[in-house]
Parts: C-alpha cells; sequence; structure tokens
C-alpha cells in the first residue's frame, strides 16, 4: 500500500484494534518469541518519527541466560534494603509532588491491581513480592531495556515515547503482548554495568514482551480512561 493510500476499512479496523487492546501485562507464559519476528518488530518501530530524523533509540535485547543474569543481579540488591538504599533514579519519572487528578488515577490502579491480587493495605511483604515482579519481566521470554545517548534533550524523550508506542502496538498485530517498566530506572547503574553501556549511554525505561499468560488474573485489569470532555478542548472560531 503506497503512503498515499486510504487504508481499507479492515486495515484501519486492526490498528484501532491493538491500540484498544494494549495492556500492561504482569505475568506472561514462557512461550519464546523467534528472533526473526523481534526483528521485525523493532523495523516497524523505528519507523517513529522522530525530531530532524534524530532516531535516539537504543535497544537491548535479552533472552535466556542474558535476561536471567540481570534480573538476578538486580533481585538480590532488590532484596537486600541496605543495597537497595544505594541505589536511586537518575531521572524523576514522576512529579515531586502529586495533584489531583494524577494522584487519584494512580491511586486506582494500584488498588485495583492489588484487589485483583488479594494484596490488602498494609501487607508490605506481598506489595514488595509483587513490585519486583517487574525486575523479572514478569516471566516474558524477553526483556527490552532502552537507553539514549545522554547529549539528547527533552524533544528526544518525546520522540522516543513514540518509538515505544509503535513497538507496543506492533506487538499486539502479531498476538503479543508488552509492559513497558519505569521500574528498572532505579537500577541504572547496575543495568549499565552488567549491559556494558558506553558511558555516554543513558538508561530510559524496560520492557516485557511475550505471550500474555490468559489465566494470570492480574491480566485481566483494564485500566480506565478519562472522557473527551476531561483533555479535549475543540475551537472553530
Amino acid at each position: 500500500m503506497s503512503v498515499f493510500d486510504r487504508p481499507s476499512p479492515e486495515a484501519q479496523a486492526a490498528v484501532d484494534e491493538a491500540i484498544r487492546t494494549r495492556h500492561s501485562m504482569r505475568a506472561f507464559l514462557p512461550t519464546p518469541v523467534p528472533r526473526e519476528t523481534l526483528e521485525d518488530l523493532l523495523r516497524v518501530a523505528a519507523r517513529a518519527p522522530s525530531g530532524t530524523n534524530t532516531q535516539p533509540w537504543q535497544v537491548h535485547v535479552l533472552t535466556g541466560a542474558a535476561l536471567q543474569r540481570l534480573s538476578d543481579r538486580i533481585m538480590a540488591v532488590y532484596n537486600d534494603p541496605a543495597a537497595l538504599a544505594e541505589h536511586q533514579e537518575e531521572y524523576a519519572y514522576y512529579p515531586r509532588e502529586w495533584t489531583s487528578p494524577y494522584i487519584d488515577r494512580r491511586r486506582k490502579v494500584g488498588w485495583d491491581l492489588y484487589g485483583l491480587l488479594e494484596i490488602t493495605k498494609g501487607d508490605k511483604a506481598r506489595m514488595h513480592a509483587q513490585h519486583g515482579r517487574n525486575y523479572r519481566f514478569f516471566d516474558a521470554p524477553v526483556g527490552l531495556i532502552f537507553s539514549i545517548d545522554r547529549v539528547m534533550q527533552q524533544g528526544s524523550w518525546l520522540d522516543y515515547g513514540m518509538f515505544l508506542e509503535n513497538l507496543m502496538v506492533a506487538a499486539r498485530g502479531r498476538g503479543l503482548h508488552t509492559c513497558p517498566q519505569a521500574a528498572f530506572t532505579q537500577f541504572h547503574r547496575l543495568i549499565a554495568e552488567e549491559l556494558q553501556f558506553a558511558p555516554e549511554q543513558m538508561l530510559v525505561c524496560g520492557m516485557a514482551l511475550g505471550y500474555a499468560d490468559p489465566a494470570a488474573i492480574e491480566n485481566s485489569l483494564v485500566t480506565e480512561r478519562a472522557s473527551l470532555d476531561e483533555f479535549v478542548r475543540f475551537l472553530d472560531t
């Protein structure tokens, strides 16, 4: 199809369905994802727009022993309070001060997830264990770590978000699921060492990728979205 052709209704519906069914999955099957599929996904995602075609994304694809080794190193620190205290995020993903409606949405999704998992308020041990599943990539067979050159500025981070969305939507088009993970940012020094980042590379985030486990209760969570009148203004005069 030419870039100037109007997509068929079927093609439009397929794209819309991939976007609608993209959810953050937190339990995956061990089913491997072929290398060819991963390469295909990344080629498609790389069509994301970027200012003056700078293409700031760098992707580190982990499977097998490499994925296990990184997970084990992070978990050893995560489960050691003294060691964990020495690891801080390199950049602030979330606001330093929360205000409504953002804090309300954050709390709701947290308690919706914990409710499905029957984790009660104050159960710090189970909360710790559930959060720690991030560092196992929720048992996905593929872990993705994303980095960016430190010289790049805020615009390139916006571009990066479009690349990540492309990747997640393309994955859905192939029957795969993902979970984008800012949780890895706390361990940027460890990850940079393990994956042998060049000094100029900075961690952006991680992502689990694979076939979602349909029997896992946490994968039934579908987060709410604000109505258009909460975030859209139409101006025509």
